[in-house]
């Protein structure tokens, strides 16, 4: 059942209740609130102008504009009708271009503490940002209201019901899914999601209208200045955990306290709110039901289903089957967990089933970028090794008659850290053929202590396994690789310092 839903009349006297108190802290009611205003026709046009006046003269400032949430959130704004600026001390495609598109490229990069006056209603800050900003310190000075965008997500979501997909892997897809299916049922949603997805314009929607929103609720830091985990200011009616494997070492420096933040984060979901978990991560099946008790919980698992012979996988439901255009283990779970948090916001199985079969997967997750008719080259975010198990196994399996060739980089905190290497021990097994590289330079920005590639071939247990510092010389090595029969796929959250992923994979398909 959807949280908080009510009648057209109720939500037109809570916007009313809303609206008229914001009016008499302004002292402009009087030139609503006439006799002849109680005529809720008139009212309510009354109302609308005033709200669409109210929101074009806020006027809202990004320290940290080209983050990747941070320019969505700007974006999502501005088409909302707020006025926006920002600066950043750099940015990057796609930031860069997305936001000169929507006129919001800051006309110069760098900080400046002149941008920032008594006249900015609200600052939102990014964690690129540090915390001697001087764009900080300056509107810590002036006393304006300083926001995280997740805390900024929360406020722009009081009145809905929000449904926020956590875990250390998964969310983006569950997230699309989710998205996909509202889309497909003509639900309107507001949301956030952590990639760009077809069919949807951009990464972040605002409006007043929505009654849910969904959020793809990310366990790191939420600022410089706040560092509770992002997932813990959403405060969701419903929640879904994928999975708990440990990552961001550098701010959660144990598995236990690393497991500890989704224990929280269960524990801030709405007394009356569900809980959908996925019951085959024995951590977070124990954490599930021992924590909240007072909470509806939902587990679930893989999917039955099959794969035929073209590599087309179809779930098996209630003795139907549905065809679907992603596949893996990992991605029929994600399936079954969006499914349930469909079910809670009113969605029957059969549209459910229905709508899912048309989704073409996220961004970066699973992606195929070019084929012939021997080989396939996909690419994915993974990185972490949970996620590395999981793609590589989940291609091996759906193509059972051709050999893998794997790349990965390793390019995050957590995995060029050698206290946390040991954690890819098998996590490259699958592949037939097996690649890692990484760039010593990556190291010494992020002040770690040097790695070698006999570390890493040994933390990867694997003795056929290729490690290489050098992207041009990675290149060479698979270009040399007779691809008949043969899938290749990139794993990365980078993008193999520099190599363009589309250009490459057409020269594999093309030799």
């Amino acid at each position: 059942m959807l949280f908080g839903r009510r009648n057209h009349y109720v939500v037109s006297l809570r916007k009313l209740y809303i609206f008229r108190s914001s009016l008499k802290k302004r002292e402009i009611s009087k030139k609503i609130y006439t006799k002849q205003a109680f005529d809720t026709k008139k009212l309510m046009l009354s109302l609308s102008f005033q709200l669409s006046k109210s929101k074009m003269t806020k006027r809202v400032h990004f320290i940290a504009i080209g983050g990747s949430a941070m320019h969505n959130l700007a974006i999502a704004l501005h088409k909302k009708g707020y006025k926006v600026t920002g600066s950043d001390d750099e940015i990057f495609d796609p930031a860069r271009s997305r936001l000169e598109k929507y006129g919001l490229l800051p006309e110069k990069t760098g900080w400046n503490p002149e941008a920032v006056s008594e006249d900015i209603d609200e600052i939102i800050l990014g964690m690129h940002a540090r915390a001697d900003n001087p764009e900080l310190l300056k509107a810590q000075k002036l006393g304006i209201k300083i926001f995280s965008y997740p805390e900024y997500l929360y406020q722009q979501s009081k009145n809905k019901t929000r449904v926020v997909i956590g875990g250390s892997h998964g969310k983006t897809t569950i997230t699309a899914m989710i998205l996909h299916v509202l889309a497909e049922q003509n639900i309107d949603c507001d949301y956030m999601v952590g990639a760009k997805l077809e069919g949807f314009e951009v990464m972040v929607k605002l409006t007043d209208d929505a009654g849910i929103m969904v959020i793809e609720g990310d366990e790191y830091l939420t600022s410089p200045i706040d560092r509770r985990p992002k997932f813990h200011l959403y405060m969701p009616h419903i929640a879904i955990v994928s999975g708990i494997a440990w990552d961001h070492i550098n701010v959660f420096p144990t598995f236990e306290i690393y497991v500890d933040q989704f224990r929280k984060f269960i524990e801030l979901i709405d007394p009356q709110g569900a809980l959908v978990y996925f019951s085959g991560d024995k951590v977070l099946n124990d954490l599930a039901q021992n924590t909240a008790p007072y909470l509806k919980k939902y587990p679930y698992d893989v999917l039955s289903h099959r794969i035929d012979d073209s590599g087309t996988t179809h779930i098996i439901h209630k003795g139907r089957e549905y065809p679907v255009k992603v596949f893996g283990e990992h991605n029929i779970s994600n399936i079954h967990g969006a499914k349930l948090v469909c079910n809670r916001l009113g969605i029957s199985d059969e549209d459910f089933f229905k709508a899912i079969a048309g989704f073409p997967g996220a961004s970066n997750r699973l992606e195929l970028v070019a084929e012939n008719t021997g080989t396939k080259v996909y690419k994915d975010f993974a990185h972490s090794p949970s996620k590395l198990k999981a793609t590589t196994s989940a291609v091996k399996k759906q193509f059972t008659k051709r050999k893998l060739v794997a790349a990965m980089e390793l390019h995050t905190f957590s995995s060029l850290n050698s206290a946390f290497l040991s954690q890819y021990r098998g996590a490259m097994d699958a592949p037939d053929v097996a690649f890692v590289y990484f760039n010593p330079h990556t190291i010494e920005h992020k002040k770690l202590p040097p790695i070698s590639p006999d570390e890493v071939k040994k933390a990867f247990d694997r003795d056929d396994l290729k490690v290489f510092t050098d992207s041009t010389a990675l290149k060479k090595a698979l270009l040399a690789i007779d691809y008949s029969d043969k899938n290749l796929l990139l794993m990365s959250s980078g993008n193999f310092d520099g190599i363009d992923i589309k250009e490459f994979a057409n020269q594999i398909i093309n030799k």
